[in-house]
């Protein structure tokens, strides 16, 4: 993806009136009703919602074709919020086509990891790793506060997770599905990670091929230049067989020890039931090793920076 420089792309949080487009980036949707739940949440926040033109839309496996899905994202300047519908497969096929970053936020998670990444690699802020339109409204109900206040600008309460590695880690905040961003790798769309405060989920992906991927960042260099490294819920990704092995847990902490930076566990964030925590991409972090927190801010309640359009 070919992009515009993100620097004069300034954001303002969302007010009541704010146009909202439904975007669909990856798979084809194959539940209409979670999109309408999903939409009834937005739409309850006193947002305006663009009328819905990809729910019956299919290329195969794909909610269209690839200048489709592009289109959804360049011919929306006046929207405030591109929400993404679902996640799947496709994203990283439009990173192929020039792409010219609208202002405002984009939210989404899983698949959308590509998107969030391929933005904070090009300087453009206003990424939010947080639930789909179709996972929304079986969010509980302080991961929708928690949106609704990242979005509206109001500060965010810090999110515990368990302390695995010592020591405090500043710096800006990435969060991404392993698997895609892993397929990202040796692409100009996988951010700079020097000095990042990294929170890393998945889902369905037995511990060996996590140890083969968490290596793979590890033999390019990038586990080691971070500043701190959260691991949110990993569904499905331990090894049911019964078979010996290492178990989840030992691959994520095993992979992670030697690095001398804060670590945390068990983050409320990804794939799962409990809740998809948003965190704002690019916003200055703070990963609290000894006591297993991450917040949003280089202290307690300080807000990430709000930028406006020119």
């Amino acid at each position: 993806m070919h992009s515009t420089d993100g620097s004069d792309v300034l954001l303002f949080p969302l007010q009541s009136g704010d146009e909202v487009a439904v975007v669909a980036a990856s798979s084809a949707l194959d539940n209409t009703d979670n999109l309408r739940r999903g939409i009834s949440i937005l739409d309850s926040w006193g947002l305006r919602i663009r009328p819905d033109v990809i729910s019956q839309r299919r290329w195969g496996y794909l909610a269209g074709r690839d200048e489709e899905r592009l289109r959804d994202f360049q011919a929306v300047p006046n929207a405030a919020l591109l929400a993404c519908a679902r996640g799947g497969w496709g994203a990283a096929r439009l990173l192929e086509q020039p792409f010219a970053w609208q202002p405002g936020w984009l939210l989404g998670f899983s698949d959308v990891t590509a998107l969030l990444c391929a933005r904070m690699a090009a300087g453009v802020c206003g990424g939010v790793h947080g639930p789909l339109i179709t996972t929304l409204a079986d969010e509980p109900e302080w991961s929708q506060q928690r949106l609704h206040d990242l979005l509206f600008g109001h500060a965010l309460p810090d999110l515990q997770g368990v302390p695995w590695r010592g020591g405090v880690a500043v710096g800006p905040l990435l969060t991404l599905n392993l698997t895609v961003a892993s397929h990202l790798i040796g692409s100009p769309f996988l951010p700079d990670l020097r000095g990042v405060v990294l929170v890393i989920e998945d889902i369905g992906e037995a511990p060996y091929r996590l140890d083969r991927m968490l290596t793979q960042w590890r033999l390019a260099g990038l586990l080691q230049s971070l500043a701190g490294l959260g691991f949110g819920r990993f569904l499905d990704c331990d090894d049911a067989s019964g078979s010996a092995g290492f178990s989840l847990e030992e691959v994520l902490r095993e992979r992670s020890d030697d690095l001398g930076i804060p670590v945390v566990g068990n983050l409320l964030v990804g794939h799962g039931p409990g809740g998809n925590a948003a965190l704002p991409v690019g916003a200055i972090a703070t990963l609290d090793g000894d006591q297993g927190v991450l917040r949003v801010g280089a202290n307690p309640g300080v807000r990430p920076a709000r930028l406006q359009p020119q």
